[in-house]
Formats: C-alpha cells, structure tokens, sequence
C-alpha cells in the first residue's frame, strides 16, 4: 500500500505521528475488508474554506464538511499499486468536532480516514439499510485499532 499524505493548510497543527497513524488506519480498512490487492491512496488536509469550495463545485452543495472522497471510478493500472482514491479533509471542521464530541483531533482525523475508506471501497449511507451497514464496519475498524469515541480522563 502507497500512503500519500499532503497538508495544503496552515490553520491547524497536526502532530508528526499522524503518517503513521494514518498509514495505521488505512491498512486495517483494507485488512478488514479482506483486500489484498495493493492500492494507492491520497490524502490532503485542507481548510474549510477549501473543502468547502470542492463540495460545492463536485457536489453541489454550498457549504463546509469534515471530509470529501473520490474514488477512481476505473482502476487504473499504472504497473505498480492500483489507485484507489483520494480522502479530503477539513483540519478546520475536524479540530471543531474533536471538541464538540470531546475527544481528541487524531481520533477525529482516523475517524474521517475510516469513514472515506468505506467510500472509496463502495460503501455508502444515503439509505438507512447503507447506513447500518457503513456505521457498523466504522464502529468495527475503530474498535480493532483501538481508537473509541472518548479517551479516559487520567486519574
């Protein structure tokens, strides 16, 4: 697997373990889901400004989001890994979720990786039959890498 991160952002400070936590990430959805073929994938970090320009101008709608995905509708082979896709995210709206949910930006960040990965594998969550499915692999990754919704307080 190819792991490409870029952060075209300068209003959020990621720490610099996140590759590999990243890396982490995107290696267990595709150990979950039983894919052994190797892929390559983006990932940027943006603001919300950006991101929220590219939902408007590939989604149609005019508004800010946590994360966008794109996946390659044809697998293109390049004699090397197949790609995949590229996961966009908003440091911006990830940084303000992390506090509204209570926990912490790198949980936020694997979250929204879990959450693209799924896109760019297929799955989706328009319809609620979808949605079970796409939140219960979610829950199912998250839970297998160790990372839940709130981390406890030390004592």
């Amino acid at each position: 697997m190819e792991l490409y991160i870029d952060d075209n952002q300068s209003k959020v400070n990621i720490g610099e373990d996140i590759e590999k936590e990243l890396f982490r990430v995107v290696k267990k959805v595709l150990e979950i889901e039983n894919i052994a073929k190797e892929y390559e994938i983006s990932i940027s970090f943006v603001d919300n400004e950006t991101i929220k320009k590219l939902n408007r101008d590939y989604r149609g709608v005019d508004m800010d989001t946590d994360v966008l995905s794109f996946p390659l509708e044809d697998n293109i082979d390049v004699g090397g890994p197949t790609l995949l896709g590229d996961i966009i995210i908003s440091l911006e709206k990830a940084l303000e979720q992390s506090k509204d949910f209570g926990h912490t930006l790198e949980r936020e960040i694997a979250y929204l990786t879990v959450h693209s990965m799924l896109h760019l594998l297929g799955y989706d969550h328009m319809e609620e039959e979808e949605k079970f499915i796409m939140r219960s692999k979610e829950k199912e990754i998250m839970k297998q890498l160790g990372i839940f919704k709130k981390e406890k307080e030390e004592s």
